[in-house]
């Protein structure tokens, strides 16, 4: 997994938990709608200053999205 990839499940989990729809998080954070999108299919790269952006909208911090998800069947120590 590429880290646009992880970038991309880490955004669409948090903004999900944190009930945000993509439109109101790209008009909360400033940024265009279709380019939350594209970061959350992992077809572009998130810049640094977006994603502190993102970030503070929803009360994350960047490193939250940053984060390799732990694989299927993985066991947890």
């Amino acid at each position: 997994m590429d880290w646009r990839q992880v970038v991309a499940v880490n955004l669409r989990r948090i903004r999900r938990e944190r009930g945000f729809s993509q439109e109101t998080l790209a008009y909360e954070a400033d940024v265009n709608r279709t380019y939350i999108s594209k970061v959350e299919k992992g077809s572009t790269w998130v810049g640094l200053e977006v994603l502190v952006k993102i970030s503070k909208v929803l009360q994350a911090e960047p490193a939250d999205f940053l984060e390799r998800p732990a694989r299927k069947g993985a066991k947890r120590i």
